[in-house]
C-alpha cells in the first residue's frame, strides 16, 4: 500500500471508527487509544510542511550566533538554548525529558492565525523561540531539543493527534519512546505520561525526520 492510500485508508477507517455504536467500539472504555498498530512510510514527501520546516531549519542553522538579535528567526534565546541543553548532555535520559518539557511549556500559546496568517505553519525551533507558537511547534522545538541530546530520531515522533476531550479537535505532543515505553510531551500537560495511561488522545499519524506512520486500530 502506497503512502497516499495508506493515509485515505486510514482516513477512511477514523470515520468508520467514530460511526460505531459504543458497544462495538474497537477499544474497551479503559483501553488506551495509543494501544494501536503503527503502519511505517519511509517516504515523509507528502508532509510539504514538515519537510519545508526542516529545510528552513537547516538554513536558519548556519547563521552564525554571534548573529544572534540581528537576523530575524535567529533570536539571542537560542543562546540559552543551547546553554540549557549543555547543562544536561550528562543527566539521566528522564530527567532531561521533564526538563526540556518544562521549558518547552514556558513558552506562551500563540495561534498561527496570529503569528502567520494562517492556520496551519509548522515553526522550526528559531521561529518558536522569537515568536513562540502552537501545539505542533511546542512538539518540534521539544524534538530538536532531544536530537540535540543525543536521542536517535527512530525514538522520536511528533504525533498528530485527535483530543476526544474537545470534540476531536487536532492536536500535536512529542513521543518518546525509551525502554519500550511511550513518553508523551505535551504543553497541555505539565507533566510528561506515559501514552498508555492516556485516555482522551486518539493518534492519526507520527512522524519524524526519516519516516512517518499512520495509527489504526489492532486487528484492523
Amino acid at each position: 500500500m502506497n503512502t497516499i492510500r495508506t493515509v485515505l485508508f486510514f482516513c477512511f477507517a477514523c470515520v468508520a471508527f467514530f460511526a460505531l455504536p459504543s458497544s462495538h467500539a474497537a477499544f474497551a472504555a479503559h483501553d488506551s487509544y495509543f494501544n494501536m498498530t503503527e503502519e511505517r512510510s519511509d517516504d515523509i514527501s507528502p508532509f510539504k510542511r514538515w519537510t519545508g520546516m526542516m529545510t528552513r531549519f537547516d538554513d536558519q542553522k548556519k547563521i552564525p550566533d554571534d548573529k544572534c538579535g540581528k537576523v530575524r528567526f535567529h533570536p539571542c534565546s537560542i543562546l540559552d538554548w543551547k546553554a540549557l541543553l549543555a547543562s544536561i548532555r550528562s543527566k539521566p535520559l528522564r530527567e532531561q525529558i521533564d526538563i526540556v518539557n518544562e521549558w518547552g511549556n514556558e513558552h506562551p500559546y500563540v495561534a498561527d492565525e496570529l503569528n502567520w496568517g494562517e492556520d496551519n505553519y509548522w515553526e522550526t525551533p528559531y521561529e518558536f523561540m522569537e515568536i513562540s507558537g502552537n501545539c505542533k511547534d511546542y512538539a518540534i522545538t521539544k524534538y530538536y531539543s532531544m536530537r540535540a541530546l543525543g536521542v536517535p530520531a527512530d525514538k522520536l515522533r511528533v504525533i498528530v493527534l485527535q483530543d476526544l476531550n474537545l470534540g476531536g479537535i487536532i492536536h500535536a505532543v512529542l513521543g518518546i519512546y525509551d525502554d519500550g515505553e511511550l513518553l508523551i510531551l505535551d504543553n497541555q500537560a505539565k507533566q510528561v505520561r506515559s501514552a498508555m495511561k492516556i485516555y482522551h488522545y486518539r493518534p492519526i499519524y507520527g512522524i519524524n525526520e526519516d519516516a512517518w506512520w499512520a495509527y489504526y486500530p489492532r486487528g484492523m
